[in-house]
C-alpha cells in the first residue's frame, strides 16, 4: 500500500475550493472563472506592482496571468493548489518583464487610470491578510518596498510572497521551484540582510 506521506505519492488537491472552481470553469461554468478572477486579480496585481514597481506593468501582468489561466482550461490538471500555480505564472511573467525592461520607476502615490475612472495604485484586497495595513503610512510602506527591492531575486520573491501575500513556506517553495529548507534559508538570509535597514520601521 502506498504511503500517503511519501514524496513520490501524488497529492490530491481536490479539496482546494479554488481547484474546484477551476474544474467547474473547465466544464464551461463561466461564473466559476469569474469568481477566481474576482478573488485573485487584485492579489496578482499587487504582487506584480510590488515586484516591478510599475502600475502599468502590474496591470499587464495581472491581465496576462488570467489570460493564460483561461487558455489552460482545456488542459488543466491540478498538480498543486490553484493559488500556488497562479503565482508561478505571475512570477514567470514578472521575470520576463524584468528581462525586457530594465528601467523601472517606483511610486505608491499615483492613481491608475481605468475605464471606470481613477483608482489607487494598489487595489484593496479583502481576500488575504494584508500585513501592510499594520504599517504607519504610505511612506513607511514605500521605504519597506524600496529595501525589499535591494534583495536578490529569490529572496525578494520569498519575502513578498510571505510578508504581503501570506503564502506558506511550502507554497513559496513550489512557486520558486526549490526545497522547503531552501525557502527557510532564503528568508533567514533576507532577514539578516534587511535587519539594519528596517530597524526604524514597525514590525
Amino acid at each position: 500500500m502506498a504511503n500517503p506521506n511519501s514524496p513520490d505519492t501524488p497529492k490530491d488537491y481536490s479539496s482546494d475550493p479554488d481547484v474546484l472552481l477551476m474544474l467547474e470553469a473547465q466544464k464551461g461554468n463561466t461564473a466559476s472563472f469569474e469568481a477566481l478572477l474576482r478573488k485573485y486579480f487584485s492579489r496578482i496585481f499587487n504582487f506584480a506592482y510590488r515586484y516591478l514597481g510599475s502600475r502599468e506593468s502590474a496591470e499587464d501582468i495581472a491581465q496576462e496571468t488570467f489570460i493564460r489561466v483561461h487558455r489552460s482550461l482545456a488542459s488543466y490538471s491540478p498538480q498543486s493548489k490553484f493559488q500556488t500555480w497562479l503565482y508561478v505564472i505571475a512570477r514567470n511573467l514578472c521575470l520576463n518583464e524584468l528581462r525586457n525592461n530594465k528601467n523601472r520607476a517606483y511610486s505608491l502615490d499615483g492613481m491608475l487610470e481605468t475605464e471606470d475612472g481613477e483608482m489607487p495604485a494598489q487595489f484593496a484586497d479583502h481576500n488575504a491578510a494584508d500585513p501592510a495595513n499594520e504599517l504607519v503610512n504610505k511612506e513607511t510602506l514605500a521605504k519597506l518596498i524600496e529595501v525589499i527591492e535591494s534583495l536578490p531575486e529569490n529572496q525578494r520573491t520569498a519575502v513578498l510572497l510571505q510578508r504581503f501575500d501570506g503564502l506558506s513556506y511550502d507554497e513559496i517553495a513550489k512557486v520558486l521551484g526549490c526545497s522547503l529548507q531552501a525557502v527557510k534559508s532564503l528568508l533567514n538570509r533576507a532577514k539578516e540582510s534587511l535587519k539594519d535597514k528596517l530597524s526604524s520601521l514597525p514590525e
